[in-house]
């Protein structure tokens, strides 16, 4: 079975022996070095000032994040299940709340934001999402987060990347917190989140609200190479295994190449067998359809082509499909994904299968792949 979700996704072979090997004790030098080598590596892939890993999903880095940030009133971007888990969070802990709703298909706006802070002159953080996986969704987060930082040098800027670190470049420069988990584009089991932070934020984060994720007493122990509670040891060395893995494969810059081709095969194979994103602004993590069908399509494809991909939530439940773009993927499994949506139409009596979605995916990859 291919697993096509946009997490989790597949363990490489090399990384799952990697995290094979016999249990380490994680208050001994043994492990410090190999904490130290995966520090170094979070480092240069966020290109933030500081980070942090936590013992956590994706979820519990959002909340670190917000509690030690945030000190007030939080300005939150909600186009998708994750913007609403950042008011969800907030609204937990008794913070003030300002709330930009859009459909889950429609970025937030530079604008928009302007005219909140404006109104709300006290809004001391804002929570996005880069990549807003809900929906396939991309929201402009760096022109928000640098008009945003023109308007008040003092806000927080917090951005969800957990569809988006690994994916693509991110200009990090107006970006306090960049959080990340490891079941995404870094191919790892979950139960690991990171978050880079901006000199900035080290600065600001005070004792937070929490007691387990109070990101002031983890930056002490981290930068000792150690961790202020028992360190998720297997996760970590199958972080620097797939750092170890992506530099084999040509490193981060043919990752981002790769993924960004992928992405553009992916778009243009589905639309010539007839389909059309849902996203206003795709994000490069997935490819999300909107069709009324979706879970007939999706049900054929794992019963019948060995395919698993993702549907949709609330609203778009059964109306959604979400293809995975991220990590290291074989040319020859993404192109079978359309090949296979293009049999399962045929199959509904939708289309007559002429094999177009494989031909223009990879028409499209190998010459995108190789600039």
């Amino acid at each position: 079975m291919l697993l096509f979700t946009p997490g989790p996704t597949p363990v490489p072979e090399s990384v799952r022996m990697a995290m094979s090997t016999p249990t380490i004790h994680h208050r001994t030098p043994e492990f410090e070095a190999i904490f130290a080598k995966a520090r170094e590596g979070l480092l240069k892939l966020m290109q933030t000032d500081e980070c942090v890993m936590l013992a956590s999903t994706g979820t519990g880095a959002m909340e670190a994040a917000v509690t030690n940030l945030a000190k007030k009133k939080v300005l939150f971007v909600n186009a998708g299940k994750f913007g609403e888990r950042f008011g969800k969070i907030a609204d937990a802990f008794g913070y003030e709340t300002v709330e930009l709703k859009y459909a889950w298909n429609t970025p937030a706006s530079v604008e928009d934001i302007e005219e909140a802070l404006k109104n709300e002159p006290d809004i001391d953080t804002i929570c996005i999402q880069i990549s807003e996986s809900a929906g396939g969704l991309r929201h402009p987060v760096e022109e928000i987060a640098k008009r945003a930082k023109e308007i008040n040098s003092d806000i927080a800027i917090i951005a969800d990347g957990i569809t988006a670190v690994g994916v693509e470049p991110i200009d990090v420069s107006n970006i306090d917190a960049l959080i990340a988990g490891s079941q995404k584009a870094l191919m790892l089991p979950p139960g690991l989140a990171m978050i880079g932070l901006s000199e900035y934020a080290v600065n600001r984060i005070g004792k937070g609200r929490n007691y387990y994720f109070n990101l002031a007493s983890e930056i002490s122990k981290q930068r000792k190479n150690t961790t202020a509670y028992t360190a998720a040891t297997t996760l970590i060395i199958g972080l620097n295994a797939i750092f170890e893995e992506i530099d084999k494969c040509g490193g981060m810059e043919k990752l981002y190449r790769d993924t960004a081709a992928r992405a553009k095969a992916n778009m243009e194979a589905l639309a010539s067998i007839g389909f059309d994103l849902y996203p206003q602004t795709p994000a490069l993590s997935m490819s999300a359809v909107y069709d009324e069908e979706a879970d007939s399509i999706r049900k054929l494809l794992k019963s019948k082509y060995g395919v698993n991909i993702a549907g949709g939530q609330d609203h778009l439940k059964g109306k959604l499909f979400r293809i995975n773009q991220m990590g290291l993927i074989e040319a020859y499994e993404a192109a079978w994904v359309v090949n296979a949506i293009e049999l399962a139409l045929d199959d509904m009596g939708r289309r007559e299968y002429n094999g177009n979605a494989n031909r223009v995916f990879n028409e499209i990859y190998f010459k995108e792949s190789s600039v």
